[in-house]
């Protein structure tokens, strides 16, 4: 793998990626000038909830009276007029394309009334700033967002104030989101997804919830159908902000059975809380300011919980998952063993199927490494299929790079071209122009490879 093989091997491990400011020489402009376009999802593919609608009841309170470190919200809270939503700071292109996509898909499938405005005062003032200056306020974010705020500058002055607290929040009027610009367009688009369903609904993660964004293993990246459900059903007449936790529990059940009638078909199932002690081995095991030994104890301490607990679902799967890119690359053999560990729990999960293409990409790259490529080209294609659906340029782009390595192990040199090409152009989405540039430049030889070329020149 010859082509950008720094994106697969720093990147498909890391899961997004943002891109640093660097300077721009003239080669750099000559490489992107004959680089196929940025690739771009133009059509949504939600999957409907198959949980019960008992449990998505559960959780529908959950998402809504709780924030993710723990604090108890009092009431219901919402927008109680149309929504309006305005863009502003310094937006891409790209940005303004994904935010059009996602407010037609509010309004389609969650039913939502939210529009975008040009001028004037705005419901969600979404405000594209520089990743330097949300580090800032909050070190660990990619993006954010605040209630009462429409800039930047009035957030920095007020966040000590009591307008800037959620838990003293009784109607929704004012929401502030705050997004990189010099990120990935993935990267940009993904924090449109999650900050604007927290602007108009759920505050909280669960780490229980296998198919969904309001979850911190980030495993999903854009709204799913499961999240439109939910956004759908807080957006019902049944409901009002200023509800108390008791009054939303007496009327969502026959909200959901209105809006999901296929629901009250599905048994419930048991679902156990997540203990604060696995989530914070889980934030302990990813943090990059920790040694790789006390990041890898941590993890094992979470798949001993799981255990203790006695789950085999998604979160009993996730600690190995994570101990498995830690050895990657130092302990081969371990890391395969915590993968197909991972993988054995996730078979038994409804689904995961996002979750399992996610080890399909690290797997992979062993398989090729052994010359197995021919072998694995139909697990390949199913991962590539998932990741499609699924909206995720990054790891789609690495998926296809693998495939084309298999296909040139399998002897089609022609197909494994045409799909070098096509994850070259994912990963300009998924990974960023600037990233793919400077991994090209990197590689071995002087001349650019003969595909890339080839491409131009056709």
């Amino acid at each position: 793998m010859r082509v950008w093989a720094l994106i697969l091997a720093g990147f498909a491990v890391a899961g997004c990626a943002t891109v640093e400011p660097v300077e721009v020489p003239t080669r750099v402009k000559a490489i992107e000038e004959i680089l196929p376009p940025a690739k771009s999802f133009t059509r949504a593919s939600p999957t409907p909830p198959g949980r019960s609608n008992d449990n998505i009841a559960d959780d529908f309170v959950s998402l809504h009276f709780a924030l993710e470190g723990g604090a108890q919200l009092p009431v219901f809270t919402r927008f109680e007029t149309p929504i309006t939503v305005r863009l502003t700071g310094t937006p891409t292109p790209s940005m303004q394309r994904d935010l059009t996509r996602l407010l037609s898909r509010l309004r389609r499938e969650a039913g939502i009334d939210i529009n975008q405005i040009q001028d004037g005062p705005a419901n969600l003032t979404i405000e594209a700033v520089s990743q330097d200056q949300i580090h800032a306020i909050l070190p660990q974010a990619a993006c954010f967002v605040v209630p009462n705020s429409s800039s930047f500058e009035e957030y920095t002055r007020d966040r000590r104030k009591q307008k800037s607290s959620w838990t003293r929040l009784r109607n929704r009027e004012r929401i502030g989101i705050f997004i990189p610009y010099d990120v990935s367009p993935q990267e940009k688009r993904d924090c449109l997804h999650e900050e604007i369903a927290q602007a108009l609904g759920p505050l909280n993660d669960l780490y229980h919830l296998p198919d969904s964004v309001f979850n911190d293993d980030n495993i999903h990246t854009v709204l799913t159908g499961f999240d439109m459900l939910i956004l759908r059903a807080a957006y019902a007449p049944e409901l009002r902000s200023g509800m108390t936790r008791e009054e939303v529990e007496a009327v969502i059940p026959d909200v959901l059975s209105r809006l999901n009638p296929r629901g009250d078909a599905l048994p419930a199932q048991p679902v156990s809380e997540t203990p604060r002690a696995w989530k914070q081995a889980i934030q302990k095991s990813l943090r990059p300011d920790r040694s790789a030994q006390r990041r890898l104890a941590s993890a094992q301490r979470a798949a001993r919980i799981g255990k203790e607990l006695g789950w085999t679902d998604h979160r009993r799967a996730y600690p190995y998952y994570l101990m498995g890119r830690m050895g990657q690359f130092d302990k081969p053999l371990d890391a395969l063993r915590n993968y197909q560990i991972a993988l054995d729990y996730l078979r038994m999960s409804p689904g995961t199927d996002v979750h399992q293409a996610y080890i399909t990409t690290q797997t992979a790259a062993y398989a090729l490494a052994q010359g197995q490529g021919p072998d694995i080209l139909p697990e390949l294609d199913r991962a590539i299929g998932v990741m499609m659906r699924a909206e995720n340029a990054s790891q789609l782009a690495t998926l296809l790079l693998l495939k084309s390595e298999a296909l040139n192990q399998a002897g089609k040199t022609a197909q494994a071209r045409s799909v070098r090409l096509d994850s070259l152009g994912w990963a300009r989405y998924g990974f960023g122009s600037e990233t793919v540039v400077r991994s090209l430049m990197q590689d071995e030889a002087e001349d650019l490879p003969e595909d890339v070329t080839r491409e131009r020149g056709g």
